[in-house]
C-alpha cells in the first residue's frame, strides 16, 4: 500500500511538471521561459482616461510576477505583452418604465499583442472587452478610479488565462 502512494506521487510530480513549469495559479509556462517584459499601452480610445494605460500595464506586470517564475524585465523577454486600448466608454445599460435611464455601463476594450519566443505557436493578437454597470444617479467622476480599476482587473485575468491558462 505505501509502494501504491509512492508511485502515484511520482507519476502525479511526473505529468505535472511535464506540461511546463505549473504554479499554483494554474498558470502553464514554458519551462524554458525565465523572463516577460510589458510594453507601454497606448490609449487610442474616444474617451481618454489617463492613468488607464499605466495602470493597465502595471496591473499586468504585477500579475505575471505575482502568479508565475517570470522575472520582469523591462523589454525584450521571452514572453512579450503590449497592446492598445480601443474602447473606454461610458453608455446607457437599463431604462426604466418612465424613459429614464437607472443603469450606465463603462466598457473598456483592450488589444492586446502576446509574443512567447519559446513557443511561437501560442502567440496572438487578440481584443479583450469587460464591463461594469454603475447606478446611473451616482456621480461618475467621483467613482471612475475605482471602475475603471474593478474592469481593468477583470481584463488582466482574462488576458492572463488567454497567455497561461489556454482559456
Amino acid at each position: 500500500m505505501k509502494n501504491m502512494k509512492g508511485i502515484s506521487l511520482w507519476v502525479l510530480v511526473f505529468l505535472l511538471s511535464s506540461c511546463g513549469i505549473y504554479s499554483h495559479t494554474g498558470a502553464s509556462v514554458p519551462p524554458d521561459a525565465q523572463t516577460v517584459s510589458v510594453a507601454y499601452i497606448t490609449n487610442m480610445a474616444s474617451i481618454v482616461n489617463p492613468l488607464l494605460s499605466q495602470n493597465m500595464a502595471e496591473k499586468l506586470r504585477q500579475k505575471f510576477v505575482n502568479e508565475t517564475p517570470l522575472k520582469l524585465t523591462q523589454s525584450d523577454g521571452d514572453l512579450t505583452f503590449s497592446g492598445k486600448i480601443l474602447t473606454y466608454d461610458i453608455k446607457p445599460a437599463a431604462i426604466q418604465g418612465n424613459q429614464t435611464n437607472a443603469l450606465n455601463r463603462l466598457t473598456i476594450s483592450i488589444e492586446v499583442v502576446f509574443e512567447n519566443k519559446k513557443a511561437v505557436d501560442k502567440n496572438f493578437t487578440k481584443t479583450f472587452t469587460n464591463n461594469i454597470d454603475f447606478d446611473a444617479a451616482d456621480n461618475f467622476q467621483a467613482k471612475e478610479a475605482e471602475l475603471s480599476g474593478k474592469v481593468t482587473d477583470m481584463l488582466v485575468q482574462d488576458i492572463f488565462n488567454a497567455a497561461f491558462i489556454n482559456w
